[in-house]
């Protein structure tokens, strides 16, 4: 123990050679080191597709492996009919992964598990350099145990994809603050547009952090900085819309309509529904009752997760919802926007568990630090990794559409400054100054917090004795720590005889240790109860029948499979859907046949084909069969309906096209009245052709 507090009142060096410094690692840090690996390892690896790999996105990576049009274009179905919502470097990743290990969901989670383990290795790398091996390991700590991180590492969405190339990004910017040299800002500029063609302008949020670093601290003359900078924005901005460019470029009838757009243009896709749609809201993402809740992104939750249950609104509002396919939906609404949304249970719960101490922690270094940016490298660190968490916590806070995985790439900052204001407020606590009353601050601050998001947890009345006991644990620890560090500095006497540090050192840990036991157990719990898959939530289930595991495959009647093949005829798609969400059977009709099926409203409902259009695909024999929502009972009729409201695709299959009985296409149906099991319903419109 008494190494830890010599390790962190010493320098770290700042470039030594890679076989000294190796040499001067000692081994209690290696070991430490691979412990916090291990536990990444755990947390990423453990059961990886044990429950599935979701849905929607398995469903494109199936369809990109087929062709290079389709790889290209990043084509959600094998007929190349629409694209994803998203752009396809992630998903490229994944792909060749599948390649390689064939497909099935360990070789789709494999990407983004490792990137997980990848960005927690990094992290240690980037703090360590200029705060010492305790910061570093305590930052990669944190990083391990974030649970929205974790569950995000651990789902076919590319958010943790993006957190690594944003933070090999972060080293080479930091690597151009210091030298100053044009090549490493260049890097880091095309780090950010590889991110553009991850997620988009989500990729956009660190671009304030790079530049404000490089304005302030590079060792070149102001001009020289900003010609610097000018030159990065415009790679920056070549790299990010090559893609872009060269989709809305090709003929439209070359290639998939772009999915979520109104004009078929990646352009619109990237400005529009994944630009400032998740800052301001749009029309597509507002639901029934008016409030902003997303409709579509990759899982279909309404900023929230997909999980095998009822349907959740709201704090403590429940509403029973049939499952559609094998799936039902969690709609978890977040807070309106304030500078309070990411303290509370929606947000808190999922990455808000350390924000206190990290607040506390970056406040800690600033008062500390004199204003000479150019020459101190630790107010460097301070600058990118606040800037980081400050542009991603106003995001956050005010935006109006988004999904809490999104938060995986706040991730890093706070982890970071986690790590960096520990040790800087135990070397002020040490030291005897008036800063050191911070520590004691943060600690109880920072459980407090914790007490409270756990006591506002919507499924309290489930989980009791767990949330109960997490609140009793991290009070009582955290009293002993704090009580402990303020009693020996307020007691001259008790003071002088704890000159060894050996009970300091170990109230800090006991007070650390407390405050890593609820986002610990968020973490793991959907790990050992196999709720990942669909779900991007972490924490105990909300509600519902815990999930009993499954392949991630196919999921869908065999019957109608059955039926589809062996009367498609020439017709080029095997069915037609009304939309790719995750309320369709499109993902298992694809996953099971990797046959074309057409999704006519794309994702979001946005319209991909006219009436007129429709028509003629059906006249020319290119698609047959529509399996579409059951349709709304006649008015006055109080039969609740399994459908949603028709929109004029649906309504002309339903006027020009047959049903098929059921007992031709289900194994089995529910009563006499022929009604189909899963709410929905076969139309053939062979006599139209």
């Amino acid at each position: 123990m008494a190494e830890i507090a010599t390790t962190l009142t010493q320098a770290e060096p700042e470039h030594p050679k890679a076989q000294r410094r190796w040499q001067q690692f000692p081994s209690w840090h290696r070991l430490s080191l691979g412990g916090v690996v291990l536990i990444a390892v755990f947390m990423d690896f453990f059961q990886l597709g044990k429950n599935g790999f979701g849905s929607y996105y398995p469903s494109a990576v199936r369809s990109m492996m087929d062709s290079w049009q389709n790889f290209f274009f990043a084509s959600y179905d094998p007929g190349g009919f629409v694209t994803i919502d998203k752009p396809p470097l992630g998903f490229w990743l994944q792909v060749v992964s599948a390649k390689i290990f064939g497909f099935n969901p360990i070789s789709i989670l494999l990407p983004q598990a490792l990137a997980g383990v990848l960005s927690v290795l990094l992290l240690y790398y980037l703090v360590r350099r200029h705060f010492g091996v305790v910061a570093g390991l305590l930052a990669a700590l944190v990083l391990a145990l974030t649970p929205i991180s974790v569950v995000t590492n651990r789902n076919d969405t590319i958010d943790s994809t993006l957190a690594l190339t944003l933070l090999i990004g972060a080293w080479a910017v930091l690597q151009a603050s210091e030298t100053g040299r044009l090549r490493w800002l260049l890097l880091s500029a095309i780090m950010v547009g590889l991110g553009f063609n991850i997620k988009m302008l989500e990729a956009y949020l660190v671009v304030p952090a790079y530049a404000v670093l490089y304005l302030l601290a590079a060792p070149r003359s102001i001009w020289k900085r900003v010609g610097h900078l000018a030159l990065a924005g415009l790679l920056l901005l070549v790299v990010s819309f090559a893609w872009v460019v060269a989709v809305d470029l090709t003929p439209a009838l070359q290639r998939p309509f772009v999915d979520s757009t109104q004009d078929n243009s990646e352009l619109s896709l990237a400005l529009g529904y994944n630009g400032l749609e998740r800052l301001l809201g749009g029309s597509n993402n507002t639901a029934a009752d008016g409030s902003n809740n997303t409709t579509a992104d990759g899982t279909g939750a309404t900023v929230g997760s997909i999980i095998t249950g009822p349907t959740i609104t709201g704090d403590n509002e429940t509403q029973q919802s049939p499952p559609t396919s094998s799936r039902a939906v969690i709609h978890v609404s977040v807070p309106v926007a304030s500078p309070l949304r990411l303290f509370q249970e929606a947000l808190g719960g999922q990455i808000g568990w350390l924000l206190p101490l990290a607040l506390l922690g970056m406040l800690a270094l600033a008062w500390q630090r004199r204003p000479n940016v150019r020459e101190d490298r630790k107010l460097q660190s301070l600058v990118f990794w606040g800037m980081w968490l400050l542009t991603m916590g106003i995001f956050f806070s005010v935006a109006g559409f988004f999904h809490e995985y999104y938060m995986t790439e706040m991730a890093p900052a706070i982890a970071a400054l986690c790590g960096i204001g520990l040790v800087t407020m135990w070397k002020n606590y040490r030291r005897g100054n008036w800063r050191g009353w911070l520590l004691p601050v943060a600690l109880i601050a920072t459980g407090a917090e914790q007490i409270y998001l756990l006591s506002a947890y919507p499924a309290w009345d489930r989980w009791p004795a767990w949330i109960h006991g997490m609140i009793l644990l991290i009070g009582v620890l955290s009293l002993v720590a704090v009580g402990t560090l303020v009693g020996i500095r307020i007691v001259p006497r008790l003071r002088a005889r704890v000159l060894n540090v050996r009970l300091l050192i170990s109230a800090l840990s006991v007070g650390v240790l407390a405050l890593l036991v609820a986002p610990t157990v968020w973490t793991i719990t959907p790990i050992l109860l196999s709720t990942q898959a669909d779900t991007l939530l972490a924490g105990p289930p909300l509600e519902g029948p815990l999930p009993t595991g499954g392949t991630g495959m196919a999921n869908v009647d065999p019957a109608l499979i059955h039926y589809l093949e062996a009367n498609q005829g020439k017709a080029k798609f095997l069915v037609a859907v009304q939309s790719s969400n995750s309320q369709s059977e499109a993902d298992e009709i694809i996953l099971a046949t990797n046959k074309p099926v057409m999704a006519m409203n794309g994702f979001s409902h946005a319209s991909t084909l006219t009436t007129s259009q429709l028509a003629t695909l059906v006249k020319q024999g290119t698609v047959r069969f529509f399996l579409l929502p059951t349709p709304p009972p006649p008015p006055g009729n109080q039969v609740p309906s399994g459908g949603s409201e028709q929109n004029p695709l649906t309504t002309w299959v339903i006027q020009h096209c047959q049903t098929v009985p059921t007992s031709l296409w289900q194994s089995s149906v529910t009563d006499s009245s022929d009604a189909p099991r899963t709410g929905t319903q076969l139309y053939d419109c062979a006599a139209v052709h």
